[in-house]
């Protein structure tokens, strides 16, 4: 079956990002295709010697208000909305050529206002106008026009060019990507601009309208359960170390809780600067550990519950050694590894396990997390929008609360504890003794009981309690989870404080003799 393919006879190309256009502009001329420009792109484009027009030649009237008007004309949007077979006349009558392929990109707006120097000007300056139009106006006759945005597309249309021209397909698939792209654009604008509507150099805290625009990475095979549908979308421009950008190197089909997981995984490992590793299952850590290597770390980050790591996702802040993934598979059923790189001997380790997924994150800094600006929750009919919840906390910030100091090494513990709790689900409790968490427990209505299954987490593994600390995501509000830590042998505890109760909370740890650190702040995670 024989596919109908329109032929390009004339393009215009006018982008601020210039990646491939030289070599693309080389090729459509050799297929003498006419070529016109604007400013900088058309200076590129000679340079290279690239024969090219002047939109100006086609207009007859020259860049005016430094460059602010150049192709808002009716021979350029004539070109480029004529319709064939409906405005052939009228095109004839006022000397309209047609324009059959855009390629455009807009000004780098986002870039220009992450600039800490950015002026209000400036941002205002690299707001397009030209651009937006001539790409709204190309989709929209996407029945007889290309219009590209992406560089990435370049070796799409080349090809069907060189087939002698793109499908009825390809242009909508290409208008579709022209009106994203514009959508994403205004919504960066409009983003930046609405705060700043009362007094451009003190913006509100959030935009009056709130848009958000990220391109489908790939489809689901459903998503938390199987009834559901499910897909990955991912920010433009998102950076790497994290699960969204990571890459795919083996392994069976990733599913929507396998991403939730390894998200949860990773943004938890990332935190520590030591080799660690976390284990997670059903969006909680299950067992966290660090070490002067990989192995040791993961050999107890899974001694804390061999149970609920089967099955698990396991993440490492360091490229993965060949050794360290041997022990995995040998010991373990495990449905995702991730690490910033997979040594090259570990490789075909895995290899012999294809439905294990092998992700390779890229490299991240030590003892952060990602810096998600902004986190989002949905609810019915709207979106719950928040800073994402971070915290570098030291020992200098601190406050001592009880009558004894913990001792260094429980300070340590107190700290690397704290750092775990941030990722469990409220009520989070966690007891952790030299880097290892001992138990953890999750998502509980009581915080009580939380405790309680932290301890009896540590019992089923065969760690002992005594001797180590305790951190708690909110604060205490009554000292009977105190009495019940100490009764297991917590040491010292480390929680935000705050309760109206408290001074009895702080007498309950001085009565056991333990030391209480509080933080200040709380970390709920629902």
């Amino acid at each position: 079956m024989s596919v109908s393919r329109l032929p390009v006879r004339r393009a215009l190309l006018s982008v601020s990002d210039k990646t491939g256009v030289v070599e693309l502009a080389r090729q459509l001329a050799a297929q003498n295709i006419e070529l016109l420009s604007t400013g900088g792109t058309a200076k590129a484009l000679r340079d290279a010697g690239v024969p090219v027009r002047d939109v100006s030649e086609i207009t007859g009237f020259p860049e005016i208000m430094d460059g602010r008007v150049k192709t808002l004309h009716p021979n350029i949007h004539g070109g480029l909305l004529g319709r064939s077979g409906t405005d052939d006349a009228v095109m004839a009558e006022h000397s309209i050529a047609p324009i059959d392929l855009l390629i455009v990109n807009l000004y780098p707006f986002a870039a220009t206002v992450a600039r800490p120097d950015c002026s209000y000007e400036d941002a205002v300056e690299n707001i397009d106008i030209g651009g937006p139009a001539m790409l709204r106006a190309a989709a929209k006759n996407h029945a007889r026009v290309s219009v590209v945005v992406n560089p990435a597309d370049y070796p799409e249309l080349l090809e069907a060019l060189q087939q002698g021209g793109t499908t009825e397909a390809q242009r909508r698939a290409f208008a579709a990507k022209a009106y994203a792209h514009t959508a994403a654009y205004d919504g960066q604008i409009t983003q930046w601009l609405s705060p700043r509507a009362n007094d451009p150099d003190t913006p509100e805290t959030w935009p009056h309208t709130f848009n958000l625009s990220l391109d489908l990475a790939s489809t689901l095979r459903y998503g938390e359960n199987p009834h559901q549908r499910g897909a990955l979308y991912v920010e433009k421009n998102a950076p790497s170390g994290i699960v969204a950008t990571a890459r795919f190197v083996q392994g069976k089909e990733l599913s929507y809780n396998n991403l939730a997981d390894a998200d949860a995984a990773l943004e938890c490992v990332k935190v520590f600067d030591a080799p660690a590793c976390v284990i997670v299952k059903h969006a909680n850590p299950c067992g966290v550990a660090g070490a002067d290597n990989l192995l040791a770390a993961y050999d107890r980050a899974y001694a804390v519950d061999p149970t609920s790591a089967f099955g698990g996702i396991i993440a490492f802040n360091r490229p993965l050694d060949a050794g360290t993934a041997a022990e995995i598979l040998k010991r373990q059923f495990v449905e995702v590894v991730l690490a910033p790189d997979i040594a090259a001997d570990a490789l075909p380790l895995f290899a012999k396990k294809p439905n294990v997924r092998v992700l390779a994150c890229g490299q991240t800094r030590a003892g952060q997390s990602s810096v998600a600006a902004l986190e989002f929750k949905r609810i019915a009919g709207g979106l719950l929008v928040q800073d994402a919840d971070t915290d570098a906390l030291t020992a200098a910030e601190l406050n001592l609360v009880s009558k004894r100091a913990p001792t260094p090494t429980e300070l340590s513990d107190l700290l690397f504890a704290w750092k775990v709790a941030m990722f469990v689900k409220s009520n989070a409790i966690v007891y952790a003794k030299d880097q290892q968490t001992v138990g953890i427990g999750a998502g509980q209505m009581s915080r009580v009981v939380s405790a309680k299954i932290a301890g009896l987490k540590a019992e089923e593994a065969g760690l002992i309690v005594p001797g180590s600390v305790m951190a708690s995501d909110a604060f205490f509000p009554f000292r009977d989870g105190i009495d019940a830590a100490a009764n297991a042998g917590i040491v010292a505890v480390i929680q935000p404080g705050g309760s109206m109760r408290d001074a009895e909370v702080i007498a309950a740890a001085d009565e056991h003799g333990m030391a209480m650190m509080f933080t200040g702040r709380r970390h709920f995670r629902h």
